[in-house]
C-alpha cells in the first residue's frame, strides 16, 4: 500500500495509540516506509533505525505513547498466524491456492484487519525489507525492545507465542501425514515406525520445558532434541511417498500437499531454534527477514507452478524418453526400417490429404469444419500406430528427452562423444523418416488423383482450389511462421501424451479394468488382461495422436475466431497437398513458378516442425533433469568435429554401423 511520505517528527506526532485500528496500522505502513527509504541502501535504512531510537528515547512522551500502541497493537492482533500460517496455502489444494494468490495480485488488502499475515505483507511489501531486517545490529535491536515493551513479561509472552505458533505448525503436519492419500504411499517401513503419533506429545512437552520456571537446562535441551528428531522422523517419511511416483506416476495435487509438509516441517524448526535462542531480539529480527522472503515467493504464481510441477514434468519427460528411444535408428537395418514404416505412414496420409479435400467441399461451418478435420487427423494417426508406422514430425518431441537424458554423463570425454553419437543417431533417423513420409505421399497422392480422373472424369480437385494450394505453400509467405506454430503443437501433444499416461498409471486403471469385476463380467477375464495391456502399452501414443489431430484441425477454426489468423503447415500433408495441386493443373504446373517456390518450401517446413517441436521439449527434458552447467562448447565442439570428420553420418548410416 503506497503512504505519502513524512518526516520521522511528523510520524512521531501523528502517533495515537488510542486511533482506530485501520489508523493504527496506517502509522505502522507509514513508518516502515519511512525507515526503507529509496531501497538503494541498507546502512541509509539502518541510520534512519538508529534516528527513531534515538528521538524515542530523547521524549518520555513519545516513548510512553509507542509503548501504548505496541500494547494494543499486541492485544487485538494474532502474531501467530504470522508465525505459524504464513506463506503456507490457506486449502491443501494447488488450484485453489492459485486462485489465492490470484486474487491477492488483482485485489487491494485492508489495513483494517488483526490478522497479522496481511498486516505484515502491507506493512513490508518488498525484498529489500528482507536486507535492512537482516542486517540489523544486536544493540539496535535490544533498544528498540527496550522502547516497546513495559518490562513485566516481555519474554514469557513471546515464548508463549513461539509455542502456540509451534502447535498450530505441528498440527497440520499431523494432518498432512494422517491424509489417506499419502499415508498409504509411504514405504512399509515408515507406516509402522508411525513418527507423526508423538509429533504432538512432543510438543506440548516442550512447551512445559520452556514455561515451568524450575526445570533444568538438560532437561529443555533434550526435549527440544527429541523434537528435532521427531520432526526428522516425519520428514523421512513423507519423503518415501516420492519413491511410489516413480512406479505409479505423479499427482501434482499430492506433490503440492508434500511440498507444504515439508515447509512446515523447516518452520517448526526455525519457530523452535527463536523460543531457544539466548539473543531473542536478534533471532525475531531474523525470522522475520525470512518471512519478507517468503512473502515474495508467496505472491508469484509462476514460482508456485513450477515448484510443484517440475516433478510431473520429469515424469512426462521420462515417459517420453522411454518412448523416444523407439524412434532413434542406431545400425543400418534399423535405419531402413524407419524408411519403410514412413512409406507405410505416407501412404496412408496420402488418403487423409484426399479426404481433407473432400471435407473443404462440404462449406461447413469454421468450428465444424476444423473439427471434422480433427477427426480425419486423428483417425489418420491412429491408424498409422497401429499399422507400426511412422510419421516423422511426430518424433521429435520423444525422443529430445531420451537424448537430454545423456547429458548427465558428460563429465568426460566418451560421454561427449556418445552424446554425439546420440545427436548423429537422431537427425538421420529424422532424415529417414521425412524421406519417407515425403517421397511416397507425394506419388500416391498423384496416383490416388489419377484414379479418381478415371473414376470420375475430372480432377480430384478444382483449378482454383490448386492455385489457392500453391499460394498458401509460398515460401515468401507464412508457411515458414505456421510451420514452427504447429510444431509446438506437435510439442503439446507429446506433452499431454505424458501426461495421460502418468495419469493412467496413478490411478491404477490397467489394474482396474484387468481385476474389476464388472469388467471382467462384460469383456471376460482373458479379453479384460489384454484390454489392459494394450492400453497400458498404447495409451501415450493414442493421446499424442487424437490431440495433435484436434489441435491440427481446431486451432486454427479457433485462432480465425480471435482473428490471429494462424494455420498449421505438416509437412506430410503440406507435400500431399502440393501433389494434389500438381495433379489438377496437369504437366503445365511445371512451368509456373509458384509450384517451385511451393517445392522450395517443403524442406524448410519439416525442419521447422522438427526443430520446433524438438527444441521445446529438450528444454523440458533439461529442466526436468535437472541438468545445469553443461559445458555446451565441448559439445559444440565435438558436433562440429563430427560435421567435418564424418558429414554423411547424419544422413544416412555408414558401413560400420551395423
Amino acid at each position: 500500500m503506497k503512504v505519502a511520505p513524512l518526516d520521522l517528527a511528523a510520524l512521531l506526532a501523528r502517533l495515537d495509540p488510542q486511533a482506530p485500528l485501520a489508523e493504527r496500522h496506517l502509522w505502522l505502513i507509514a513508518l516502515l516506509d519511512w525507515v526503507r527509504g529509496a531501497r538503494d541502501s541498507v546502512p541509509a535504512s539502518l541510520g534512519r533505525v538508529q534516528l527513531l531510537i534515538d528521538a524515542v528515547e530523547a521524549r518520555h512522551d513519545v516513548r510512553a505513547r509507542l509503548q501504548a500502541w505496541w500494547a494494543a497493537l499486541v492485544e487485538t492482533v494474532d502474531v501467530t498466524t504470522l508465525l505459524a500460517d504464513f506463506g503456507f496455502a490457506p486449502r491443501t489444494a494447488l488450484v485453489s491456492e492459485l486462485a489465492e494468490r490470484l486474487r491477492r495480485k488483482l485485489l487491494p488488502s485492508s489495513p483494517e484487519t488483526i490478522d497479522a499475515s496481511e498486516l505484515f505483507t502491507l506493512a513490508l511489501p518488498s525484498a529489500f525489507d528482507a536486507q535492512w531486517l537482516g542486517a540489523l545490529h544486536e544493540e539496535q535491536l535490544e533498544r528498540l525492545v527496550a522502547l516497546l515493551a513495559d518490562g513485566e513479561g516481555h519474554t514469557t509472552r513471546w515464548q508463549k507465542t513461539l509455542l502456540d505458533a509451534i502447535t498450530y505448525c505441528a498440527g497440520q503436519i499431523l494432518s498432512t501425514g494422517y491424509a489417506p492419500e499419502l499415508r498409504l504411499r509411504m514405504s512399509e517401513a515408515a507406516r509402522e515406525a508411525q513418527p507423526f503419533h508423538a509429533l504432538i506429545r512432543d510438543v506440548e512437552s516442550l512447551r512445559v520445558e520452556v514455561l515451568h520456571g524450575l526445570r533444568t537446562r538438560d532437561r529443555l535441551d533434550e526435549s527440544a532434541q527429541r523434537l528435532r528428531e521427531r520432526l526428522d522422523a516425519c520428514r523421512s517419511a513423507a519423503s518415501t511417498v516420492y519413491a511410489h511416483f516413480e512406479d505409479n506416476g505423479i499427482s501434482v495435487g499430492l506433490v503440492f500437499r508434500l511440498r507444504q509438509l515439508r515447509v512446515r516441517i523447516l518452520r517448526v524448526r526455525e519457530l523452535l531454534e527463536c523460543v531457544l535462542s539466548p539473543t531473542p531480539a536478534v533471532s525475531a529480527a531474523r525470522l522475520l527477514a525470512h518471512l519478507v522472503q517468503v512473502g515474495q515467493e508467496r505472491r508469484s504464481l509462476r514460482a508456485l507452478l513450477a515448484a510443484n510441477s517440475s516433478l510431473l514434468a520429469a515424469k512426462v519427460a521420462e515417459r517420453s524418453a522411454e518412448t523416444g528411444e523407439h524412434y532413434i535408428t542406431r545400425t543400418r537395418g534399423e535405419y531402413f526400417a524407419m524408411v519403410r514404416n514412413a512409406a507405410g505412414g505416407g501412404a496412408v496420409m496420402a488418403f487423409t490429404t484426399l479426404l481433407k479435400f473432400a471435407l473443404y467441399a462440404l462449406a461447413l461451418s469454421a468450428f465444424w469444419g476444423g473439427f471434422v478435420a480433427g477427426i480425419n487427423y486423428a483417425a489418420s494417426f491412429v491408424l498409422i500406430q497401429l499399422l507400426h508406422f511412422t510419421v516423422a514430425t511426430k518424433q521429435p518431441a520423444m525422443t529430445a528427452p531420451a537424448m537430454a537424458a545423456k547429458l548427465k554423463d558428460i563429465d568426460s570425454d566418451s560421454g561427449v562423444a556418445e552424446f554425439v553419437d546420440k545427436v548423429t543417431y537422431l537427425v538421420r533417423s529424422q532424415v529417414a523418416a521425412v524421406l519417407g513420409n515425403v517421397l511416397v505421399v507425394f506419388p500416391a497422392v498423384l496416383g490416388l488423383t489419377a484414379l479418381w480422373a478415371l473414376a470420375t472424369g475430372g480432377p480430384a480437385i478444382s483449378e482454383k482450389s490448386a492455385e489457392q494450394v500453391l499460394d498458401s505453400l509460398h515460401l515468401l509467405g507464412p508457411s515458414l511462421l505456421f510451420a514452427a506454430f504447429t510444431g509446438v503443437l506437435l510439442f503439446a501433444s507429446s506433452i499431454i501424451a505424458g501426461w495421460t499416461e502418468n495419469w493412467f498409471v496413478l490411478h491404477r486403471l490397467d489394474s482396474a479394468m484387468r481385476y474389476n469385476p464388472r469388467i471382467t463380467r462384460l469383456l471376460g477375464a482373458a479379453r479384460a488382461a489384454r484390454w489392459a495391456r494394450f492400453l497400458r502399452d498404447n495409451l501415450s501414443g493414442l493421446a499424442a495422436n487424437i490431440s495433435l489431430g484436434f489441435m491440427l484441425g481446431l486451432v486454427p477454426a479457433f485462432a480465425s475466431f480471435f482473428g490471429l489468423g494462424l494455420d498449421v503447415r505438416h509437412v506430410t500433408l503440406s507435400t500431399g497437398q502440393l501433389a494434389a495441386a500438381a495433379a489438377s493443373l496437369g504437366p503445365d504446373v511445371l512451368s509456373h513458378p509458384a509450384f517451385w517456390w511451393a517445392v522450395a518450401t517443403l524442406p524448410l517446413l519439416g525442419a521447422l516442425n522438427v526443430s520446433v517441436s524438438f527444441y521445446l521439449a529438450f528444454l523440458l527434458a533439461l529442466r526436468a533433469q535437472n541438468v545445469t552447467g553443461v559445458e555446451r562448447a565441448r559439445i559444440y565442439a565435438a558436433v562440429r568435429a563430427r560435421l567435418r570428420s564424418k558429414p554423411l553420418s547424419f544422413f544416412v548410416p555408414g558401413r560400420q554401423d551395423n
